[in-house]
Protein backbone atom coordinates (compact mmCIF):
# COMPACT_ATOMS: atom_id res chain seq x y z
CA UNK A 1 0.00 0.00 0.00
CA UNK A 2 3.26 2.54 0.82
CA UNK A 3 4.29 1.52 -2.20
CA UNK A 4 1.60 2.60 -4.33
CA UNK A 5 1.27 5.86 -2.20
CA UNK A 6 4.59 6.96 -2.74
CA UNK A 7 4.48 6.55 -6.98
CA UNK A 8 1.80 9.01 -6.66
CA UNK A 9 3.94 11.34 -4.10
CA UNK A 10 6.74 10.88 -6.40
CA UNK A 11 4.80 12.00 -9.50
CA UNK A 12 2.74 14.95 -7.87
CA UNK A 13 5.80 16.59 -5.90
CA UNK A 14 9.06 15.10 -7.20
CA UNK A 15 8.69 15.40 -10.86
CA UNK A 16 11.47 17.67 -12.50
CA UNK A 17 9.06 17.62 -15.78
CA UNK A 18 6.44 19.54 -13.66
CA UNK A 19 6.61 22.87 -14.50
CA UNK A 20 7.07 24.16 -10.74
CA UNK A 21 10.56 22.14 -10.81
CA UNK A 22 12.19 21.34 -7.40
CA UNK A 23 11.92 23.71 -4.46
CA UNK A 24 9.16 25.90 -6.05
CA UNK A 25 8.25 26.87 -2.33
CA UNK A 26 11.24 29.09 -2.55
CA UNK A 27 10.48 30.83 -5.11
CA UNK A 28 7.11 32.32 -3.92
CA UNK A 29 8.59 35.35 -2.38
CA UNK A 30 9.48 36.35 1.29
CA UNK A 31 6.94 38.43 3.02
CA UNK A 32 4.11 39.94 2.70
CA UNK A 33 5.66 43.18 1.66
CA UNK A 34 7.46 40.97 -1.28
CA UNK A 35 4.28 39.01 -2.30
CA UNK A 36 2.04 42.77 -2.56
CA UNK A 37 4.69 44.13 -4.81
CA UNK A 38 5.13 41.64 -7.07
CA UNK A 39 8.80 39.68 -5.53
CA UNK A 40 10.35 43.04 -7.30
CA UNK A 41 12.98 43.39 -4.79
CA UNK A 42 16.40 42.78 -6.77
CA UNK A 43 17.30 46.34 -7.05
CA UNK A 44 14.84 47.87 -3.97
CA UNK A 45 17.96 49.30 -1.57
CA UNK A 46 15.31 52.31 -0.62
CA UNK A 47 12.49 49.90 1.20
CA UNK A 48 14.76 47.50 3.59
CA UNK A 49 14.07 44.47 1.53
CA UNK A 50 14.87 41.27 2.36
CA UNK A 51 18.52 39.85 2.04
CA UNK A 52 17.12 36.59 0.45
CA UNK A 53 16.36 38.59 -2.83
CA UNK A 54 19.72 39.33 -3.21
CA UNK A 55 22.28 39.28 -1.21
CA UNK A 56 23.68 42.51 -2.02
CA UNK A 57 20.72 44.70 -0.16
CA UNK A 58 22.47 43.25 3.66
CA UNK A 59 24.11 46.42 4.05
CA UNK A 60 21.16 48.09 3.50
CA UNK A 61 19.34 46.86 6.55
CA UNK A 62 18.91 50.00 8.87
CA UNK A 63 18.76 48.32 11.79
CA UNK A 64 18.41 44.85 13.83
CA UNK A 65 15.01 43.38 13.33
CA UNK A 66 12.82 40.04 13.39
CA UNK A 67 10.34 39.02 10.70
CA UNK A 68 7.90 36.12 10.75
CA UNK A 69 5.54 35.28 8.22
CA UNK A 70 2.26 33.18 7.98
CA UNK A 71 0.57 32.32 4.52
CA UNK A 72 -3.03 31.10 4.28
CA UNK A 73 -3.24 28.67 1.30
CA UNK A 74 -5.57 26.47 -0.44
CA UNK A 75 -5.50 22.78 -0.86
CA UNK A 76 -3.94 22.47 2.71
CA UNK A 77 -0.45 23.71 1.75
CA UNK A 78 1.50 26.16 4.04
CA UNK A 79 4.04 28.61 3.71
CA UNK A 80 5.97 30.44 7.11
CA UNK A 81 9.37 32.96 6.68
CA UNK A 82 11.39 33.57 9.86
CA UNK A 83 14.06 35.68 9.46
CA UNK A 84 16.71 38.05 11.68
CA UNK A 85 18.88 40.66 9.61
CA UNK A 86 21.35 43.25 11.53
CA UNK A 87 23.80 45.69 10.12
CA UNK A 88 27.40 45.21 10.65
CA UNK A 89 28.63 48.86 11.18
CA UNK A 90 30.26 50.95 8.98
CA UNK A 91 29.62 48.99 5.48
CA UNK A 92 28.34 45.32 5.75
CA UNK A 93 25.02 43.65 6.63
CA UNK A 94 23.79 40.38 7.15
CA UNK A 95 20.95 38.09 7.39
CA UNK A 96 19.85 34.33 8.88
CA UNK A 97 16.23 32.80 8.69
CA UNK A 98 14.17 29.83 7.00
CA UNK A 99 11.83 29.17 5.13
CA UNK A 100 8.68 25.91 5.07
CA UNK A 101 6.71 25.07 3.01
CA UNK A 102 4.27 21.97 3.15
CA UNK A 103 1.23 20.08 2.30
CA UNK A 104 -0.98 18.12 4.36
CA UNK A 105 -4.39 15.96 4.53
CA UNK A 106 -3.11 13.95 1.04
CA UNK A 107 -5.58 11.27 1.17
CA UNK A 108 -3.24 7.86 0.87
CA UNK A 109 -5.08 5.10 -0.68
CA UNK A 110 -4.26 1.42 -1.57
CA UNK A 111 -4.61 -0.71 -4.76
CA UNK A 112 -8.43 -1.09 -4.19
CA UNK A 113 -8.90 2.78 -4.07
CA UNK A 114 -9.94 2.18 0.28
CA UNK A 115 -8.29 4.94 2.40
CA UNK A 116 -5.41 4.06 4.29
CA UNK A 117 -3.92 6.89 6.13
CA UNK A 118 -3.36 10.66 5.66
CA UNK A 119 0.18 11.92 4.29
CA UNK A 120 2.18 15.06 4.42
CA UNK A 121 5.52 16.79 2.73
CA UNK A 122 7.53 19.33 4.16
CA UNK A 123 10.64 21.42 2.61
CA UNK A 124 12.63 23.95 4.35
CA UNK A 125 15.28 26.54 3.08
CA UNK A 126 17.55 27.76 5.44
CA UNK A 127 19.43 30.45 4.46
CA UNK A 128 22.24 33.05 4.83
CA UNK A 129 23.06 36.34 3.08
CA UNK A 130 26.26 38.55 3.64
CA UNK A 131 26.39 41.46 1.74
CA UNK A 132 29.07 44.76 1.81
CA UNK A 133 29.19 48.58 0.20
CA UNK A 134 32.31 48.66 -1.91
CA UNK A 135 31.46 52.31 -1.84
CA UNK A 136 28.47 54.50 -1.49
CA UNK A 137 26.53 53.13 -4.70
CA UNK A 138 28.06 49.83 -5.18
CA UNK A 139 27.42 46.84 -3.17
CA UNK A 140 28.07 42.95 -3.65
CA UNK A 141 26.78 39.58 -1.79
CA UNK A 142 27.51 36.10 -1.38
CA UNK A 143 23.93 33.92 0.21
CA UNK A 144 23.67 30.05 1.14
CA UNK A 145 21.02 28.08 1.16
CA UNK A 146 20.88 24.50 2.50
CA UNK A 147 17.59 22.88 1.23
CA UNK A 148 16.06 19.93 2.63
CA UNK A 149 12.35 18.16 1.68
CA UNK A 150 10.89 15.29 3.45
CA UNK A 151 8.23 13.33 0.99
CA UNK A 152 7.42 9.67 2.71
CA UNK A 153 8.67 7.83 5.37
CA UNK A 154 11.61 5.10 4.38
CA UNK A 155 12.95 7.45 1.29
CA UNK A 156 16.00 9.32 2.85
CA UNK A 157 15.06 13.57 2.73
CA UNK A 158 17.24 14.99 0.33
CA UNK A 159 19.49 17.71 1.25
CA UNK A 160 21.55 20.14 -0.79
CA UNK A 161 23.43 23.17 -1.07
CA UNK A 162 22.53 26.45 -3.23
CA UNK A 163 24.70 29.31 -3.65
CA UNK A 164 23.68 32.90 -4.28
CA UNK A 165 25.42 35.53 -6.08
CA UNK A 166 24.12 39.73 -6.01
CA UNK A 167 24.77 42.94 -7.34
CA UNK A 168 23.53 46.65 -6.73
CA UNK A 169 24.05 49.84 -7.67
CA UNK A 170 22.86 53.46 -7.42
CA UNK A 171 22.52 55.63 -10.51
CA UNK A 172 21.15 58.29 -8.43
CA UNK A 173 20.41 58.93 -4.56
CA UNK A 174 16.77 57.87 -6.43
CA UNK A 175 17.43 55.17 -8.98
CA UNK A 176 18.78 51.59 -8.47
CA UNK A 177 19.71 48.77 -10.45
CA UNK A 178 20.09 45.10 -8.97
CA UNK A 179 21.25 41.85 -10.38
CA UNK A 180 21.15 38.82 -8.83
CA UNK A 181 21.93 34.81 -9.68
CA UNK A 182 20.12 32.13 -7.21
CA UNK A 183 20.02 28.34 -6.80
CA UNK A 184 23.57 27.61 -8.20
CA UNK A 185 24.31 23.69 -7.51
CA UNK A 186 21.07 23.31 -5.97
CA UNK A 187 18.90 19.73 -6.42
CA UNK A 188 17.48 17.41 -4.82
CA UNK A 189 18.76 13.44 -5.30
CA UNK A 190 16.18 11.22 -4.60
CA UNK A 191 16.53 7.07 -3.85
CA UNK A 192 13.75 4.78 -3.64
CA UNK A 193 15.27 2.19 -4.00
CA UNK A 194 15.46 1.04 -0.30
CA UNK A 195 11.56 1.05 0.05
CA UNK A 196 10.41 0.00 -3.79
CA UNK A 197 13.16 -2.61 -4.03
CA UNK A 198 13.61 -3.33 -7.98
CA UNK A 199 10.78 -0.96 -8.57
CA UNK A 200 12.35 1.95 -7.11
CA UNK A 201 15.18 4.70 -8.77
CA UNK A 202 17.50 7.48 -8.04
CA UNK A 203 16.62 10.36 -9.49
CA UNK A 204 18.25 14.06 -9.66
CA UNK A 205 15.85 16.81 -9.55
CA UNK A 206 18.01 20.20 -10.60
CA UNK A 207 16.75 23.37 -9.09
CA UNK A 208 16.22 25.92 -11.92
CA UNK A 209 19.22 28.57 -11.79
CA UNK A 210 17.33 31.99 -11.89
CA UNK A 211 19.05 34.93 -12.81
CA UNK A 212 16.98 38.42 -12.40
CA UNK A 213 17.68 42.10 -13.62
CA UNK A 214 16.02 44.81 -11.99
CA UNK A 215 15.56 48.63 -11.21
CA UNK A 216 14.08 50.84 -8.07
CA UNK A 217 12.96 54.21 -7.97
CA UNK A 218 12.15 56.19 -5.09
CA UNK A 219 9.24 58.68 -5.02
CA UNK A 220 9.93 61.79 -3.98
CA UNK A 221 10.36 62.59 -0.67
CA UNK A 222 11.15 58.81 0.39
CA UNK A 223 7.08 58.39 -0.17
CA UNK A 224 7.36 54.32 -1.79
CA UNK A 225 8.84 52.71 -4.16
CA UNK A 226 8.50 51.55 -7.55
CA UNK A 227 10.40 48.48 -8.86
CA UNK A 228 10.06 45.95 -11.78
CA UNK A 229 12.53 43.07 -13.31
CA UNK A 230 12.79 40.57 -15.40
CA UNK A 231 14.15 36.77 -14.48
CA UNK A 232 15.24 34.15 -16.81
CA UNK A 233 14.82 30.24 -14.97
CA UNK A 234 17.40 27.88 -17.06
CA UNK A 235 16.30 24.46 -16.24
CA UNK A 236 18.37 21.44 -17.16
CA UNK A 237 16.90 18.19 -17.73
CA UNK A 238 17.78 14.38 -18.89
CA UNK A 239 15.71 13.28 -21.84
CA UNK A 240 15.66 9.69 -22.68
CA UNK A 241 15.30 8.89 -26.76
CA UNK A 242 14.13 5.35 -28.22
CA UNK A 243 16.48 4.72 -30.83
CA UNK A 244 15.61 1.09 -31.74
CA UNK A 245 14.75 -2.17 -30.49
CA UNK A 246 17.41 -4.81 -28.91
CA UNK A 247 17.12 -8.54 -27.64
CA UNK A 248 17.99 -9.77 -24.41
CA UNK A 249 17.59 -13.82 -23.65
CA UNK A 250 14.97 -13.93 -26.71
CA UNK A 251 12.76 -10.52 -25.23
CA UNK A 252 12.80 -7.73 -27.69
CA UNK A 253 13.94 -4.50 -25.59
CA UNK A 254 14.10 -0.74 -26.56
CA UNK A 255 17.21 1.00 -26.77
CA UNK A 256 17.55 4.53 -25.64
CA UNK A 257 19.88 7.69 -25.65
CA UNK A 258 20.28 9.94 -22.91
CA UNK A 259 20.42 13.41 -23.74
CA UNK A 260 20.82 17.02 -21.74
CA UNK A 261 17.66 19.71 -22.04
CA UNK A 262 18.08 22.61 -21.59
CA UNK A 263 14.23 24.72 -20.89
CA UNK A 264 14.63 28.72 -20.56
CA UNK A 265 11.71 30.70 -19.04
CA UNK A 266 11.38 34.57 -19.25
CA UNK A 267 8.94 36.65 -16.93
CA UNK A 268 8.69 40.13 -15.86
CA UNK A 269 7.08 41.38 -12.86
CA UNK A 270 6.61 45.18 -11.13
CA UNK A 271 5.24 46.42 -8.08
CA UNK A 272 4.68 49.60 -6.18
CA UNK A 273 4.52 50.77 -2.69
CA UNK A 274 3.39 54.36 -1.86
CA UNK A 275 2.75 55.78 2.13
CA UNK A 276 -0.31 57.30 2.00
CA UNK A 277 0.48 58.89 5.39
CA UNK A 278 3.14 57.83 7.98
CA UNK A 279 1.89 54.85 9.44
CA UNK A 280 -0.25 53.41 6.23
CA UNK A 281 0.92 52.23 3.19
CA UNK A 282 -0.74 50.36 0.23
CA UNK A 283 0.85 47.94 -2.61
CA UNK A 284 0.47 46.31 -5.77
CA UNK A 285 2.30 44.32 -7.91
CA UNK A 286 1.98 41.78 -10.79
CA UNK A 287 4.35 38.50 -11.15
CA UNK A 288 5.03 36.16 -13.89
CA UNK A 289 4.60 38.46 -16.97
CA UNK A 290 4.95 36.58 -20.40
CA UNK A 291 5.69 33.16 -18.44
CA UNK A 292 3.00 31.54 -20.61
CA UNK A 293 -0.53 31.69 -20.67
CA UNK A 294 -2.59 34.74 -19.20
CA UNK A 295 -3.69 32.73 -16.27
CA UNK A 296 -0.10 32.17 -15.39
CA UNK A 297 0.35 35.79 -14.25
CA UNK A 298 -0.33 36.78 -10.32
CA UNK A 299 -1.49 39.87 -9.52
CA UNK A 300 -1.31 41.38 -5.83
CA UNK A 301 -2.28 44.00 -3.48
CA UNK A 302 -1.30 44.70 0.09
CA UNK A 303 -0.92 46.97 2.73
CA UNK A 304 1.05 48.17 5.77
CA UNK A 305 0.38 49.71 9.15
CA UNK A 306 3.32 50.89 11.12
CA UNK A 307 2.99 52.28 14.76
CA UNK A 308 6.14 52.07 17.23
CA UNK A 309 5.56 50.46 20.82
CA UNK A 310 8.11 52.19 23.82
CA UNK A 311 11.17 51.72 21.66
CA UNK A 312 9.69 49.09 19.57
CA UNK A 313 8.66 50.09 15.97
CA UNK A 314 6.80 47.40 14.76
CA UNK A 315 4.98 46.97 11.31
CA UNK A 316 2.40 45.19 10.18
CA UNK A 317 2.13 43.99 6.22
CA UNK A 318 -0.33 42.15 4.54
CA UNK A 319 -0.44 40.88 0.70
CA UNK A 320 -3.12 38.86 -1.20
CA UNK A 321 -2.11 37.32 -4.07
CA UNK A 322 -4.40 35.67 -6.86
CA UNK A 323 -2.45 32.35 -7.57
CA UNK A 324 -2.01 31.13 -11.32
CA UNK A 325 -4.47 28.80 -13.06
CA UNK A 326 -7.27 29.10 -10.41
CA UNK A 327 -5.17 28.08 -7.54
CA UNK A 328 -7.50 30.62 -5.48
CA UNK A 329 -6.31 33.50 -2.98
CA UNK A 330 -3.24 33.44 -1.32
CA UNK A 331 -3.11 35.59 2.07
CA UNK A 332 0.01 36.53 3.65
CA UNK A 333 0.86 38.35 6.95
CA UNK A 334 4.16 39.59 8.21
CA UNK A 335 5.32 41.25 11.50
CA UNK A 336 8.42 43.50 11.09
CA UNK A 337 9.71 44.36 14.92
CA UNK A 338 12.77 46.15 14.87
CA UNK A 339 14.87 45.35 18.12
Amino acid sequence: MKKLTLVFLLAAFGTPAHAQYAGSFARFGFGARSMAMGGTHTADVFGQASPYHNPALAPYTAAQHLEVSAAVMSFDRQLQHLQFAAPLRPRAGVAIGVIHGGVSGIDGRDGSGYHTEDYSTNEYAFFLAFGTRFSERISAGVGLRIYRADLFDGVDAPTSLGISLGFTGKLSDRLAVGLAVDDLLAKYDWDTSGLLGDAGSQTTDKFPIRLRVGAAFQLPAGRGVISAEVESQIQTAEVETVTGVGVIAGTPVPTTTTDELKLSQVMVRVGGEYWLAEPFAVRLGYDRLGAGSLGEATPSAGFAIRQQFGDLNARLDYAAVLEPFANGLMHVVTLHVEL
